[in-house]
C-alpha cells in the first residue's frame, strides 16, 4: 500500500530499495551501517517496520524498526536526504508507524545532530545504555568491579 502525501509518497520497503538505503547510509556518514552492508540488508529484510518515502521514483528518506505490537515501538533508524530536510519528511514517517501500533510507545536513539528534530516532535529524553556482544565477553576493568 503507498500513502500519497503532498509532494512525496509512503510505501513498505522492497529489495530494491536497499541501494538507495545504503547511498544514504554512506552520505550520512553512518559509517558502521555502510560498512556492514550485507547485516544492515538483512536488517531490512527482518524487521516489521521498514517504509520509505519517495519522489518520482527515488527513495528520499526511510524509517526502520521493531516493535512487539503491544507497548514499545523502537525506531532503529530514520533518515531523510540532507537536501529534503525540514519539508515534514520525517515527522509524516513517524507518525505514519507509530499509527500502525497506537497503542504503543515510540522509542529511538538520537545524535546531537537529530536531537532538535526529535524535540520539536515532542519526544522527550530518556536515559539507556548500549553494549555490543565484543564489549560485553572482553574482561571488565578491575576498578568497576
Amino acid at each position: 500500500m503507498t500513502i500519497k502525501q503532498s509532494d512525496f509518497s509512503m510505501r513498505p520497503y522492497k529489495e530494491t530499495d536497499f541501494p538507495a538505503i545504503h547511498q544514504l547510509n554512506q552520505k550520512e556518514g553512518w559509517t558502521n551501517l555502510a560498512a556492514k552492508q550485507d547485516e544492515t540488508k538483512s536488517a531490512w529484510h527482518h524487521s516489521q517496520i521498514a517504509f520509505v518515502a519517495e519522489r518520482d521514483g527515488e527513495v528520499i528518506a526511510c524509517v526502520r524498526g521493531l516493535t512487539d505490537g503491544s507497548i514499545s515501538l523502537y525506531i532503529c533508524e530514520l533518515l531523510v536526504d540532507e537536501k529534503e530536510r525540514g519539508k515534514g519528511i520525517g515527522q509524516a514517517l513517524l507518525a505514519y508507524v507509530h499509527k500502525l501500533y497506537p497503542k504503543t510507545r515510540m522509542e529511538l536513539l538520537a545524535s546531537t545532530t537529530s536531537q532538535t528534530f526529535y524535540e520539536k516532535q515532542k519526544f522527550r529524553p530518556f536515559y539507556g545504555f548500549r553494549k555490543t556482544l565484543e564489549e560485553l565477553e572482553s574482561p571488565v576493568d578491575s576498578n568497576e568491579a
